[in-house]
């Protein structure tokens, strides 16, 4: 069998940008490695989960990783829950939550605290929560984990009987569509009420708590050193904490060396893919986190991506880079961090991969459109090489290109069927 490294580029997607004369990020960017592995390799387009639907990482993820999330998923909360350490059992309700900062009544301001937020900062406020809230509308209690940046996890601890996550976010970004979390492409900036979705007892208790949660949250954290500290730099407060995503258990999910016969490795930065790491039974390879100074760590994940390809049949990288930047609209960020990704990490890694004996896949969980500054349903580019695998004539990786490719278009649940056959099938 082939060894199978499977690369996820985080937010990749993208559209024609006028000031990059018309072009994506990822046309504009620098890809003579990537544009190697094209020319040797064949493209096609993904639709992540389905036509119209702008998911959320979590359930984009699970789809590429060949599992349809409308069966195997149970929201983002459990996982982000158990990817940042937190028990959790079923009747319990996890959510992920933002540190953000809102002003006047429930305005939001910055729903990511200007990304200035330092780990300390986060584990200070998320100390100050778990010590002082107490939760008065139904026997529960809370616990804040800070996890990375302004990111955190809440769990809702029921003293007696069962939550029900059937519940809506406080975070207006995003919906739950048939229970999957999905980007919204117009909302108002507003706070959002939690609202029950059904008649159930459970879920207007788990409704209740999460209001009484966001209410206290903001009475805490709005006068804590923390922000005060920040206010006085000039920098935005981490004043509140929006919830979306819950989840009341972990889905009953085989691994995926159980679906698929390939053993992996992973290399994760986020709490939700390391939660989905264990999910799915993945060994977790630790390496350096990609924020800050990005080449030298590139370069150290291609370097121990060549060492731990030896050690395992399968590699699942998902490097977090060109979302951010789109997050941010910040079209020039977005393909400069592309070109670094081709330049640090696949120009580390292919001098060294045997490409006859390997299949290299290159893909996004989901397009970012730096026009929209958030998810989109957009069809995203699907790279697929070595292993014997026959070029189709495509010339460059990017959206338009890959339209081109003869794999043609598919669902992200159809990619891993199609690289777990490649790997195995005999020249």
């Amino acid at each position: 069998m082939k060894k199978l490294l499977y690369v996820i580029l985080d937010g990749l997607g993208d559209r024609p940008i006028p000031e990059l004369d018309g072009r994506t990020p990822l046309e504009a960017a620098d890809t003579p490695h990537l544009n190697r592995l094209v020319a040797q390799g064949r493209q096609g387009t993904v639709i992540s989960v389905g036509k119209g639907i702008a998911p959320e990482s979590d359930v984009a993820v699970m789809a590429i990783l060949g599992y349809d999330p409308l069966r195997y998923h149970a929201g983002r909360g459990p996982l982000e829950a158990l990817g940042a350490g937190l028990p959790f059992k079923d009747g319990d309700v996890a959510l992920r939550g933002n540190f953000t900062t809102v002003g006047e009544g429930w305005e939001i301001v910055d729903r990511r605290v200007g990304r200035s937020l330092q780990a300390e900062e986060a584990r200070e406020l998320a100390a100050a929560l778990n010590r002082e809230m107490t939760l008065a509308s139904s026997p529960a209690r809370a616990v804040t984990q800070s996890t990375v940046g302004y990111r955190c996890a809440v769990v809702l601890y029921p003293t007696e009987g069962k939550l029900s996550a059937n519940i809506s976010n406080t975070d207006p970004a995003y919906a739950r569509v048939q229970g999957l979390g999905v980007a919204k492409s117009d909302f108002a900036n507003l706070v959002e009420e939690c609202r029950a979705l059904d008649d159930s007892p459970e879920a207007w208790m788990a409704a209740e708590l999460v209001n009484e949660y966001t209410r206290k949250c903001r009475e805490i954290l709005d006068g804590h050193p923390v922000n005060q500290r920040r206010r006085e730099r000039g920098q935005p407060p981490a004043n509140l904490i929006l919830l979306r995503d819950a989840g009341d258990h972990l889905p009953d999910a085989p691994s995926i060396r159980e679906r698929f016969g390939i053993e992996f490795g992973c290399f994760v930065e986020m709490p939700v893919e390391r939660g989905i790491a264990h999910l799915l039974q993945m060994a977790i390879i630790e390496v350096p986190p990609s924020a800050g100074d990005r080449e030298p760590v590139y370069r150290q994940w291609a370097q121990r991506a060549i060492e731990e390809i030896k050690r395992h049949e399968g590699l699942y990288l998902h490097l977090k880079g060109p979302d951010e930047p789109g997050h941010d609209g910040d079209y020039e960020g977005k393909r400069d961090v592309i070109t670094l990704i081709d330049r640090a990490f696949f120009g580390t890694l292919l001098p060294k991969i045997d490409m006859g004996e390997t299949i290299i896949a290159v893909t996004a969980d989901h397009a970012t459109p730096c026009s929209l500054r958030g998810h989109s349903a957009d069809p995203v580019p699907l790279l697929v090489s070595g292993g014997g695998v026959q070029p189709d004539g495509t010339k460059t990786f990017s959206e338009r290109e890959a339209e081109k490719g003869d794999i043609g278009m598919l669902l992200g649940v159809d990619i891993m069927p199609m690289l777990a056959r490649l790997a195995k099938k005999e020249r």
